[in-house]
């Protein structure tokens, strides 16, 4: 929905026999970046707190999310990537914002 964004997530992923054979659950650490990469352009009206990216962490009960937000106010996307889980909540989260800016054409 949103051209001329990039985000870039980084996460723990845990090794090993279980780890390799998705047995061992991945801790809740992530960390994301997001860049304007050209000009933005948003096709249609955004929702606050949209899924953008979901991943399964692990077998059954976590997974990493990254949402979407606009500041309509200061012109502004944010990005909030978090990992939950049923019963522990959301432990750790990282977010990224991304002031939307004019963009020079060569």
């Amino acid at each position: 929905k949103v051209e001329g964004v990039t985000c870039y997530l980084s996460r723990a992923k845990t090794g090993g026999i279980k780890g390799g054979l998705g047995l061992a659950e991945d801790r809740a650490e992530a960390s994301i970046a997001c860049r304007q990469v050209g000009p933005i352009r948003m096709g249609e009206k955004l929702k606050d707190g949209e899924v953008v990216f979901k991943e399964r962490t692990s077998l059954v009960f976590k997974t990493m999310q990254v949402v979407r937000f606009f500041d309509e106010a200061r012109n502004t996307l944010v990005y909030l990537v978090y990992s939950d889980r049923v019963i522990e909540g959301s432990p750790q989260n990282a977010v990224t914002a991304i002031p939307i800016l004019p963009w020079a054409q060569p």
